[in-house]
This record gives C-alpha cells, sequence and structure tokens, in this order.
C-alpha cells in the first residue's frame, strides 16, 4: 500500500510539484525554440515524453553492469539512440513537424531533464518506479510546452491548433509568436502554475 502511495506521489510529482517547465525550468532550449504553436509545443512534448521513458527503462535495466566511470557518457549513448529513433520516425511519417522541430530534436539529447533523470533516478531506482517517473516527468513537460505554445498561438497569431477562430485582419499582439513572447508568456504562466499549485498545497 505505502508503495502504491509512493508511486502516485512520484507520478504527480513530475506534473504539478516538480513540474519540469514551470518549476524545475529545465529543458528551457526547447521550451523557448519550438513553443510558437500549441502543435509544435506537443510533438517536442511527446518526442521527449518518449525518450525519457525509454532511456529511464533502459538506464534502470542495465545499472549495475555500467562502471561508474564511464556512467554519463553511457546515459548520453542510451539518450542518443532513442532520440535517432524519433527523428527518423518524425522524418518518415510526420515530415511537416520534422521541419518544424528542426535541429531542436537532435538538442534532445542534450536536455537536462533526460540526463538528470536517468542520473538521479533511473540509476538508483526500479524499473517500475523509473517508468513512472519517465511518465510523470514526460507528460509534465508535454502539457507545459504545449500549454506555452497554446498561449502564444492564440495571443499571437488568433488560432489554435492552427484552427482560426478570429479573422486573418484582426489586431492580434504578434510579439508573443516571436522569440522575446517566449519569455514573456513562460514568466506569466509560470507565475500562475506556481499560485495555483501553492494555494492547493
Amino acid at each position: 500500500m505505502a508503495e502504491k502511495i509512493n508511486q502516485k506521489q512520484n507520478f504527480l510529482k513530475g506534473i504539478i510539484k516538480d513540474n519540469p517547465v514551470f518549476v524545475m525550468l529545465l529543458g528551457m532550449c526547447p521550451t523557448l525554440g519550438v513553443t510558437s504553436s500549441a502543435f509544435n509545443g506537443l510533438g517536442m512534448g511527446i518526442a521527449t515524453l518518449f525518450v525519457l521513458l525509454m532511456s529511464n527503462i533502459v538506464v534502470s535495466l542495465i545499472k549495475s553492469q555500467i562502471p561508474s566511470k564511464v556512467r554519463i557518457p553511457a546515459f548520453i549513448i542510451i539518450i542518443a539512440s532513442f532520440v535517432t529513433i524519433v527523428e527518423m520516425v518524425l522524418e518518415a511519417f510526420i515530415p511537416f513537424l520534422y521541419e518544424q522541430l528542426g535541429i531542436f530534436i537532435p538538442l534532445i539529447v542534450v536536455n537536462c531533464l533526460i540526463l538528470g533523470r536517468a542520473e538521479a533516478f533511473a540509476s538508483k531506482n526500479t524499473l517500475l518506479s523509473s517508468i513512472i517517473d519517465g511518465i510523470g516527468m514526460g507528460i509534465g513537460f508535454t502539457i507545459a510546452l504545449t500549454a506555452l505554445g497554446a498561449v502564444r498561438e492564440i495571443l499571437g497569431n488568433g488560432s489554435i491548433f492552427d484552427l482560426r477562430f478570429v479573422s486573418e485582419d484582426a489586431n492580434t499582439f504578434i510579439l508573443f509568436i516571436l522569440p522575446p513572447g517566449a519569455f514573456i508568456a513562460l514568466a506569466y504562466l509560470s507565475l500562475l502554475f506556481n499560485k495555483l499549485t501553492l494555494k492547493s498545497n
């Protein structure tokens, strides 16, 4: 019973208490770089979730076989292998998303969220706990990127998931789909998220 409660807490921690973007401020490069639309944010979030989950699984399974001196390089090779799979799948089946995400896909390899979870959690915990941690953190990251992309797209383009709800002639805050808008939107969303989560605790 205590173990189930622990696992539930680990899962929710990645979504709320230790949200990678709004609380821990991890993975800022893709967060700020690709979230000009909700679809881009969702795509990058799902790609990162897959890499995070799979690398956590592999690291947890082979942790006892990796010498401590080459631990970090071994983790990077594992992560890079799954990033390559994601890149090839996106290029083959979702080419328009692949073009939108561009250089940020290979940069998942050096996302400190993924390497951090492999080092701090998966290498020290059981397979089941590592899977739950990977899913929780991955969902938290995906929600944050999608929310940020949605806010920027609504304010900057008057649309959501490319579905326009205002006329093309309507005035929008174009700043929000430009790079400076990413910082402004992230700051306000982080403030709102932290206020809401602090009230709920």
